[in-house]
């Protein structure tokens, strides 16, 4: 967010004003991505929330499942180093036969097991067990995407080459226009390089929306991390997903599909505001 970079820009000699500032800075919401930054930016959805919830309980069975086989794989690997170490040992007592070494390392070695009914089970169900229980979210996610029953407000988003085009029908008027990158040599101070556009699409906050998005030319994808939104652009096809904001703020994305030269200049900037802010905007009175 502009806000969180322009707090942390300050210079490190401001003392304990600088330590309140940057204090502060964390309680902001992270809309944009920072140096630096490793995690997800701050969901502005439920969408989001959800998927971000999804992806702590998968991180949480992965561990649990690399912590399990890390174990096995190397109680095996040096318990068998451990046996041929031993067996050397016992080869090389004088006080021992061979018949009699032969009989102590075969009681050290590990049983040859070729089928054992419980165990085939056990390792059976319990992925069975975990996939089950990542799939019951992910379903529930992808519900929520394709939740249209209720729609207050369509957007519709078109991608070109290399920027983007939004149109907002209503019964008694169209709003249209473009939004492209603001060139480096026009930012003013603390916008942010490659992500700032000259028109920014406003949305209305706890709304249920519903978004149109294709494309003129070539496949593009239109993603906004904080939404929990990355829908691909496809010319000749409409996609479409169900979006509801909860907190206002300004929220940046980017064209997420190889599409050109400029693929990397096709920024993204959504402003949620309450529905006075959005309706002023959507249709403006005359003087």
């Amino acid at each position: 967010m502009q806000l969180s970079q322009l707090l942390f820009s300050q210079k490190k000699g401001l003392g304990v004003n600088s330590i309140v500032i940057k204090s502060l800075a964390i309680f902001c919401f992270s809309d944009a991505t920072e140096e630096w930054q490793f995690g997800f930016q701050d969901p502005a959805t439920s969408l989001m929330e959800g998927i971000i919830d999804l992806h702590h309980d998968i991180t949480f069975f992965l561990i649990w499942i690399l912590v399990l086989v890390s174990f096995f794989l190397f109680e095996f690997v040096f318990s068998l180093s451990g046996i041929k170490n031993i067996g050397l040992i016992i080869r090389g007592n004088t006080l021992l036969n061979d018949k009699k070494a032969d009989t102590l390392l075969n009681s050290l070695l590990p049983t040859n097991i070729q089928h054992n009914t419980r165990l085939e089970v056990i390792w059976t169900l319990i992925p069975c067990v975990i996939l089950f229980l990542i799939a019951i979210p992910s379903f529930s996610l992808l519900y929520a995407v394709e939740d249209l029953n209720i729609i207050e407000s369509t957007i519709k988003i078109i991608g070109n080459q290399w920027y983007w085009s939004y149109e907002l029908p209503g019964e008694n008027f169209e709003k249209k226009f473009d939004s492209v990158m603001i060139p480096e040599e026009d930012l003013s101070e603390g916008q942010l390089r490659l992500l700032e556009v000259d028109e920014r699409l406003l949305l209305p906050i706890e709304k249920q929306l519903r978004l149109f998005i294709t494309a003129s030319d070539v496949l593009h994808s239109w993603a906004v991390p904080s939404l929990g939104v990355k829908l691909d652009a496809c010319p000749g096809r409409l996609n479409q997903v169900a979006l509801w904001i909860k907190r206002s703020g300004v929220y940046y994305g980017q064209c997420s599909e190889i599409c050109g030269i400029n693929h990397g200049f096709m920024p993204i900037v959504v402003e949620a505001v309450d529905e006075g802010q959005f309706l002023e905007w959507l249709i403006p009175t005359s003087d």
